[in-house]
């Protein structure tokens, strides 16, 4: 059986990956499965921006698998590079490259690096793992974009606990200096981050205060439900022309779809193999829609 059979299993044909469920769940499938071979980490994030990634792929980003460099497409941006897995994942599902390819992530000279990696990888704009620069990279390609009076945003994917590092904040700065209403950073707000809760470590709240503060449009919603994330871009885009930025703070679970991953910080770097990898498959499987 191959890769693709094996993770398309009890699909009737193709998945509908139009469907941000159908391909919330295919992410989270892949996510198990490619940490599962390469003894990768990270599955905890990659579960949690499960629906956010369905849900920007299966209709928000104006992409084009067939033209992956068209200059009209909106750009997207992983800050939180760690979970690249979501990102491989959701291209490969919308055809950019083929899914037998997943299987090689994290082999040596596999260009499905760990961190997601733009070298070799249609549909990946831009390189990340080092945390903290992804939002400044994306609101200066959003002012480029101002610059040239394009139509195209920046959609720009962020962990809360690179929230701690103030580049993060300068970069929030600058886009309400240069009002880039064409930005929009989503926060993946699990509340944890690499060894302990945020609040542990560098505590986050009054959180939407602090980027309403900064001139930010905030939108709040439930990360894992699609049809209220679908609702938050829609708001989003009607903010175009306010001239302020859209940050959008999803509440999300680490480790989300497996009951033992969930808010487990081990799972942040623990890689699913032998009864663990069994279990979470089962309950993926159950989960199907």
């Amino acid at each position: 059986m191959t890769y693709t059979e094996k993770t398309h299993a009890g699909f009737a044909g193709q998945p509908d990956v139009s469907d941000p469920r159908v391909l919330a769940w295919l992410i989270r499938r892949h996510g198990l499965e490619m940490t599962h071979i390469s003894r990768g980490s990270h599955i905890g994030a990659i579960f949690s921006v499960a629906e956010i990634m369905a849900v920007l792929y299966s209709g928000v980003l104006h992409v084009d698998p067939t033209q992956p460099k068209m200059p009209e497409r909106d750009r997207l941006i992983l800050s939180k590079g760690h979970a690249g897995a979501s990102v491989y994942a959701a291209l490969a599902e919308r055809g950019f490259f083929p899914v037998e390819e997943l299987a090689t992530h994290y082999a040596n000279g596999s260009n499905l690096s760990g961190h997601v990696s733009h070298k070799g990888v249609p549909g990946v704009e831009f390189s990340t793992g080092s945390l903290g620069h992804g939002l400044s990279v994306a609101a200066g390609m959003a002012l480029g974009a101002k610059k040239d009076q394009a139509d195209w945003r920046v959609f720009c994917v962020l962990g809360d606990g690179e929230c701690d590092e103030g580049s993060v904040w300068e970069a929030a700065l600058q886009a309400h200096q240069y009002q880039l209403d064409n930005l929009i950073a989503v926060v993946d707000h699990n509340r944890m981050q690499s060894l302990d809760f945020c609040e542990n470590t560098l505590a986050l709240e009054p959180f939407g205060d602090k980027w309403r503060a900064f001139g930010w449009n905030v939108i709040g919603v439930d990360g894992h439900d699609t049809a209220a994330l679908q609702a938050a871009f829609a708001q989003a885009k009607e903010n175009r022309g306010t001239g302020r930025p859209t940050v959008i703070l999803a509440r999300t679970v680490k480790g989300k779809g497996v009951s033992f991953m969930e808010n487990d910080i081990l799972w942040h770097y623990r890689t699913p193999q032998g009864e663990e990898y069994e279990a979470a498959l089962k309950e993926l499987e159950a989960q199907r829609p």
